[in-house]
């Protein structure tokens, strides 16, 4: 009765996915041997090593460097040398490109876009697993499932989808376990496919292929599967021992850890949270603090990375008082307690390098239209104090939405002109209207992507101020302001937020453990 959890490229390969490692806690806690596969980070080295020299000197020069590229995104000082670092990781796309482009597909670490087939198209997605050849990790998976399937005695896999870019070659590995491991039980989980199956629309189109889609945390449900008591709402703590921590590209390894589900403000007219109706549930601060102590001596980390939506205040001041001070980051809400100098240089002590915060607009009408419940006096604040602490700061911008007119964003622009000195990255990103948003109630909605799985609507603006004229001014006036562009230039190109923190003081270290084939419940 052994299960197989594949993580399916391509998402950005600098650390483990983290809810196939609540799955392995799951599974470890009631003795069920499984084994994970890695599809992603093996994937990824796969085309690298097989890609060709081409025609030009990039695809020349980027494949006789490879090998060497490997070695230096995993080496600590080619991020203290941003010029070299960024070449590297070009270089590394590139081969990825040039490797796909045969198949149609244009495609790099943290992309993928088949230029005859949408991953919001479920014909498109049986299209791809009806054809798994017509995928360009058909060769790496085809090796890498046949000689594991049919040694392992499994009884059941489990594919965790969670990214658009990762949906083609999810289903192109579907269509090959289906056509060649029939008998096997075939469950499909993740974010991707929880949005999917929240929506009023969704009927399942992919009966004849997935015998079970799960959506939200998938522990329970599988243990039912596996004949195990479901207990709805048990904790497991994430087992990391069966993934290949020293193989992702980042110096050394990087811990994902979820503190929570959901959201716990959760009040957002845009976000996808609220949309689909999905719960927050929060892991017991100490409960917390006591896992992240325990998975760091075992897999000594050089950089912890909450997962969160937003961590929860109640979880910041427990990692604050029993946290060892590994560097950490991850999302949180702007709210009062960043607006004070002492809890920030609190956070920093106990390891805090980074922040990611959803500033989302400088115009406070606009933060009240969206039931944002911050204050742009008080994100002022928490910059300032988050700065003076010595913590990084990636903040979101989100452009577009239906309480924006150009006045709006350029009061935004002034905002972030006016704190540059304060901010140490940012994403800048044009509105998506989640379909089943409170926001589409009243708007006269037009299609976005052509596809029945789609998740997003376009609209037109009731103020004029449309996608085109949004991104015209990102393009003119934003990104071209002097203040923004210091911002702008600093950013890690493709891994963007997941590496920025490794520029801002994370001493991350090679790890020297050896936890590959170390767990007891592996097959």
């Amino acid at each position: 009765m052994s299960v197989l959890l594949i993580h399916p490229p391509v998402v950005k390969p600098s650390e483990p996915p983290a809810g196939l490692a609540k799955l392995a806690g799951a599974l470890s806690g009631h003795n069920i041997p499984y084994y994970i596969l890695d599809a992603n980070i093996e994937g990824i080295v796969s085309l690298l090593n097989k890609t060709v020299d081409g025609p030009d000197k990039w695809t020349q020069r980027a494949r006789r460097n490879s090998a060497r590229n490997l070695r230096g995104i995993r080496d600590r000082s080619l991020y203290e040398n941003p010029a070299k670092y960024r070449r590297v990781v070009e270089d590394i796309c590139h081969l990825l490109d040039v490797s796909a482009a045969p198949y149609d597909v244009k495609m790099s670490i943290a992309d993928y876009q088949d230029r005859n087939r949408s991953p919001v198209r479920s014909e498109d997605l049986l299209r791809a697993a009806e054809h798994p050849e017509a995928n360009p990790f058909h060769g790496y998976f085809e090796e890498r499932l046949d000689k594991l399937l049919r040694g392992g005695g499994y009884s059941m896999a489990g594919l965790s989808l969670n990214y658009l870019s990762q949906a083609l070659t999810a289903f192109a590995i579907l269509g090959f376990i289906k056509r060649r491991f029939p008998s096997l039980t075939i469950v499909l989980g993740g974010g991707l496919v929880t949005s999917w199956m929240k929506s009023p629309a969704w009927k399942n189109p992919f009966g004849g292929l997935v015998d079970h889609c799960v959506a939200g945390p998938g522990e329970a449900f599988l243990l039912s599967l596996l004949h195990k008591e479901r207990q709805d709402g048990v904790h497991y703590q994430p087992d990391f021992r069966g993934f290949p921590i020293n193989d992702y590209m980042a110096p050394g390894f990087i811990l994902p850890y979820a503190a929570s589900t959901g959201c716990y403000w959760g009040r957002c007219s845009f976000c996808p949270e609220r949309a689909e109706g999905n719960k927050y549930l929060q892991v017991p601060p100490r409960t917390v603090t006591a896992e992240l102590n325990r998975i760091a001596g075992d897999t000594k980390p050089g950089l912890i990375h909450l997962v969160d939506n937003a961590v929860s205040p109640a979880a910041l001041r427990s990692i604050m008082t029993n946290q060892p001070t590994i560097p950490w980051y991850g999302f949180v809400r702007v709210t009062d307690d960043l607006t004070d100098p002492d809890f920030c240089k609190a956070l920093r002590r106990s390891g805090c390098i980074m922040l990611k915060l959803g500033v989302e607009s400088g115009d406070q009408g606009v933060l009240d239209a969206m039931e944002k419940g911050t204050g742009v006096s008080q994100t002022s604040r928490a910059l300032k104090a988050l700065a003076k602490a010595g913590i990084a700061t990636y903040i979101y911008l989100l452009f577009g939405t239906p309480y924006e007119t150009e006045r709006e964003a350029r009061t935004t622009l002034n905002f972030v002109a006016e704190h540059s000195q304060y901010i140490t990255f940012l994403n800048a990103a044009v509105f998506n209207l989640p379909v089943n948003s409170p926001d589409a109630q009243g708007l006269e909605l037009k299609s976005f992507y052509e596809g029945d799985l789609s998740l997003y609507t376009d609209f037109v603006h009731p103020k004029g101020w449309d996608r085109r004229r949004v991104r015209a001014f990102l393009d003119r006036e934003f990104k071209r302001d002097p203040a923004i562009q210091s911002i702008t230039r600093r950013q890690p190109p493709f891994f963007t937020s997941n590496h920025a923190a490794l520029f801002n003081g994370a001493h991350v270290a090679p790890s020297t453990n050896k936890v590959r084939g170390a767990s007891p419940s592996r097959s």
